[in-house]
């Protein structure tokens, strides 16, 4: 059975007519998700993760079928982000010794180890939540560059013990991850370092652009497992890079017959949820952090807005309330389903697709009936285990 607080919590809604343009084939291009795809299959350990499909919980919401992208196993990270902060930190690292060595250095020759000496004396840096700080020095680690991860105050002591384990130097402030990225920018520009992060600015394009295209793996793998494009596509916020870049992905792969987008933000950092009713990118002060921890961003992405004001034309907010019973609902295989242990983050679609079919109004605006085919991207597995657990009890469900 499906818990009350599905059918009573408030969930935002903006609908807007989608941009014309070709920002889908365009800002993250089919020839670098190519490249990605081609590099990053050849990393030890490579495997496509899981497509779950979630069948009881489609017939007890009434959908025709829920097929849940499982990114807990990526890598053994935790989290989609092992494809993106690693392929832009190796990207970088391959202009940067192309620069200094005046010859064009191919990512394998990295990869392979063979320039670890002066890799050593490179530094990349970023500002997370988390996991693309993670992913950033797991790949500063593989190739012998040095890494520095700023993160807010509200990052768990476990997410920032997980990146020091990796090696890095981390980093805590005593603002918000919006802060954290602007100190990181601050301390690259001074010191000669440089920037690896999942947003961009003016200015700053190539690493967000490579951060998307490694994401695009994931996409691909989806691609590749779906027999049929899914009707819709509910993913999570945050800055935006995720979804831009799933968005765009599809897009290539299905043309047309791509599917609905709905992005599902925190109603305490609905970033890119205001830029839809603003119709440009639009910033937001987070007042209170929300227990979506990789969704807490208040600026969007300006690289993946592009992208996302031509793809998508639904936008979500959901309070912290619903992430609870939907991370209890996975873990414990509800309806018959298969047992998926997700994080915070990774749950927020399926919490939004659950809301929505409680409400035969948003059902509606939403196109979502019996017929109905959704993809989700279960972004994250269990990246604290503490607060796992404490979610598990009961804790977090306010």
């Amino acid at each position: 059975m499906i818990e009350d607080v599905f059918a009573t919590a408030p969930i935002g809604h903006v609908s807007v007519p989608r941009a014309g343009g070709d920002a889908a084939m365009s800002v993250i291009g089919p020839r670098d998700l190519a490249d990605a795809w081609d590099e990053i299959t050849l990393w030890e350990g490579y495997a496509p993760t899981p497509l779950v499909d979630l069948n009881g919980l489609a017939a007890e919401i009434g959908v025709g079928a829920i097929h849940y992208k499982d990114e807990g196993p990526r890598f053994g990270l935790g989290s989609f982000k092992a494809l993106g902060g690693a392929y832009a930190a190796l990207r970088l690292l391959g202009r940067e010794l192309s620069r200094q060595l005046g010859r064009e250095v191919p990512l394998a020759e990295i990869r392979q180890g063979r320039h670890r000496d002066a890799c050593a004396r490179i530094t990349l840096v970023s500002a997370t939540d988390g996991n693309h700080g993670r992913s950033l020095a797991w790949g500063c680690r593989r190739s012998g560059a040095r890494c520095r991860i700023y993160i807010h105050a509200e990052v768990s002591e476990g997410r920032a013990a997980a990146m020091r384990d990796l090696g890095a130097e981390v980093i805590r402030i005593e603002g918000d991850y919006d802060a954290s990225v602007h100190l990181a920018r601050h301390e690259a520009e001074r010191n000669g370092w440089f920037v690896v992060s999942d947003t961009s600015w003016e200015g700053y394009t190539d690493p967000p652009r490579d951060v998307m295209a490694g994401y695009g793996v994931m996409t691909q793998e989806v691609c590749r497992a779906l027999p049929s494009p899914p009707s819709h596509v509910f993913l999570q916020g945050g800055v935006g890079g995720l979804a831009a870049a799933v968005a765009a992905g599809l897009r290539q792969h299905f043309g047309a017959e791509s599917p609905r987008v709905v992005i599902v933000e925190p109603d305490r950092a609905a970033c890119l949820f205001e830029s839809a009713r603003a119709g440009r990118p639009t910033s937001v002060e987070i007042a209170r952090e929300t227990i979506m921890a990789g969704l807490s961003c208040g600026e969007p992405s300006a690289l993946a807005w592009r992208i996302l004001r031509e793809e998508a034309g639904d936008f979500l907010t959901i309070p912290d309330e619903l992430i609870a019973p939907t991370m209890r609902l996975l873990a414990r295989g509800g309806f018959g389903d298969p047992v998926v242990e997700a994080g915070e983050s990774a749950v927020a679609g399926l919490a939004a697709l659950i809301a929505a079919r409680q409400s035969g109004a948003l059902s509606a605006a939403l196109g979502l009936d019996d017929q109905a085919r959704v993809l989700l991207i279960g972004s994250e597995g269990v990246t604290d285990p503490a607060i796992f657990a404490a979610m598990m009890a009961g804790g977090g469900d306010g």
